[in-house]
């Protein structure tokens, strides 16, 4: 039965989430002499793909980050899963998924269904898969997404009942295609910890699309088309994928304009995409993207935060209204990023239903724009001395290469009317990931890849009470407004209950939204099926991709 620890949801980063860039053997030396010979049929031979994403762990109980994300959703079955072209879940190795009573979904597999390494995948690996998430319980793990589980129960070899806590619970059937979900082999990963990804690979515990023919972390990925996949997506269009990890989005962006790459998926700069527009040798594709940047307070160390030597909540939250109040959101958007990322004013992306612009109409001028004059005020009214002294960290090579000037125009921001005293620092994100959950940054930068396309993605993970930011903000109303809004079977009843959570939170200002993107993929002239997979399901499935 899951605690209550595992009654919320959080990620991502995570979303959820994440980009550590390491020094990588050149593409040259990684590639293999023999990949023209590769078993692609008439697809040409193998195809390989660039990344700076950098992965947390194959064991998706100990990782909840884009990069590790990226590898299961080519490895991993899943019982509910996206088509290519579409946000919505459907029965992926399942044939069945419903409803059999308000708190118990049930799920029938198909039947017969394998892993790469022979062992059968039944009932029992399903079970497995979630007992282990919520016994695990890893920090850096997505199982409070599991809030509402309350056991997984075996009927027979291919049957599955979830238990769940809630009624109707609307969002279950993402959950199901989400990070806590990939179903794992039961006899190669440990029912207590986190599986070496070394181990995973070794066993061909997989049976998704691909299986994972050789594996080098960070370094490089060879996939091989797993022949008994039988999930609902198409076979693989091509029998073998190589991905190569490279420490710089500039070293990316050479690799496939020189060919040494087929296609690059996150991240280059804003600046070389610009540039790769104009190479008429490759392609760029824009798809829709979920992906938010924020900045997150603790509430505990915040400057006048609860265990600081002057805790005061009025001017706590005073400070996080004046930060408001001056981020200057287009500037961002049009002098860093080139209009690849745009002004974020809610906490749910415009264009997800529910989503609206609380912190503009809250904040600033009441036309996007930063409003001086209301910080002063704000800061004034609650008997707070200026300039304020914030302590404000970020990662330079999570996020990308323009995170440093990112971080630096929002400091010179605050500072520009004398407010705010800022004190930036960076560290590397495997320091990072795990200080921010120390209480050791009063505020910071975090990014959001969403687990599934749903308005709850933005809401559950960030401001139930016990969420993956780990930053003490607790509204005892905003937590009930969440869970209603989860199990909420009305679709206007349940847009107007997320619509006040995002006015509630934009009130306490747990996190300051300020920027959303789009997902970009660079790919060679002759390269197809990108399109196909650059979808609202935010899944980059590799084998989609041909030539």
């Amino acid at each position: 039965m899951a605690t209550a620890s595992f009654r919320r949801r959080g990620l991502s980063v995570v979303g959820t989430a994440a980009a550590l860039a390491l020094v990588l053997a050149a593409c040259a030396e990684t590639e293999d002499p023999n990949a023209d010979e590769g078993t692609g049929g008439d697809t040409g031979g193998a195809i390989t793909v660039g990344t700076t994403d950098v992965i947390i762990a194959l064991d998706p109980a100990g990782s909840y980050d884009n990069g590790s994300w990226a590898v299961m959703n080519q490895v991993y079955p899943f019982l509910m899963n996206s088509p290519y072209g579409s946000p919505d879940v459907e029965p992926d190795i399942a044939e069945s998924a419903e409803f059999t009573a308000p708190t118990e979904y049930t799920v029938v597999l198909k039947p017969d269904l394998t892993f790469a390494n022979g062992h059968a995948l039944t009932a029992s690996d399903v079970k497995f898969t979630f007992d282990r998430q919520v016994a695990i319980n890893d920090p850096q793990g997505p199982a409070s997404l599991l809030y509402n589980l309350e056991s997984t129960e075996v009927v027979d070899e291919t049957t599955v009942v979830f238990h769940l806590l809630s009624e109707n619970d609307q969002i279950f059937p993402q959950i199901l295609a989400s990070p806590v979900a990939p179903i794992v082999d039961e006899e190669v990963l440990s029912a207590t910890e986190v599986t070496p990804s070394a181990d995973i690979a070794e066993a061909e515990a997989f049976a998704g699309q691909y299986s994972i023919s050789d594996y080098v972390e960070n370094e490089v990925i060879r996939y091989t088309a797993f022949e008994d996949y039988a999930g609902l997506l198409p076979p693989a269009v091509t029998d073998e994928i190589t991905v190569q990890y490279f420490a710089e989005e500039t070293s990316l962006k050479l690799a496939v304009q020189e060919g040494d790459v087929d296609v690059a998926f996150r991240s280059m700069s804003p600046t070389d995409i610009g540039d790769l527009r104009t190479d008429d040798s490759v392609v760029v594709h824009d798809g829709p993207g979920g992906e938010i940047r924020y900045i997150v307070f603790n509430f505990n160390t915040q400057p006048f935060g609860a265990t600081t030597a002057e805790a005061d909540p009025a001017m706590a939250l005073a400070v996080r209204q004046a930060v408001a109040h001056l981020i200057d959101r287009n500037a961002l958007s049009e002098e860093i990023y080139q209009g690849t990322y745009t002004p974020l004013y809610s906490y749910i992306p415009e264009g997800l239903t529910g989503a609206n612009t609380a912190l503009q109409d809250l904040y600033g001028d009441g036309e996007g724009g930063p409003d001086a004059d209301a910080a002063a005020a704000v800061l004034a009214d609650a008997g707070v001395t200026t300039p304020v002294t914030l302590n404000l960290q970020y990662s330079p090579d999570h996020y990308g290469a323009s995170s440093d000037e990112e971080y630096a125009m929002i400091e010179a921001q605050l500072e520009a009317t004398g407010l705010f005293d800022v004190q930036l620092n960076s560290t590397l994100w495997d320091a990072y990931s795990a200080e921010r959950t120390q209480d050791l940054y009063p505020a910071y930068q975090l990014g959001w890849f969403p687990d599934y396309s749903d308005a709850d993605n933005y809401l559950s993970p960030f401001f139930l009470t016990e969420n993956f930011l780990g930053n003490h903000y607790d509204n005892q109303e905003v937590n009930d407004l969440i869970l209603a809004q989860a199990t909420t079977v009305d679709e206007a009843e349940r847009t107007a209950l997320i619509e006040q959570v995002q006015d509630l939170v934009a009130a306490d200002l747990s996190t300051v939204p300020y920027l959303q993107g789009a997902q970009v993929a660079v790919a060679a002239a002759d390269i197809t099926g990108v399109a196909d997979t650059l979808d609202a399901s935010f899944k980059f499935r590799y084998a989609a991709l041909g030539r």
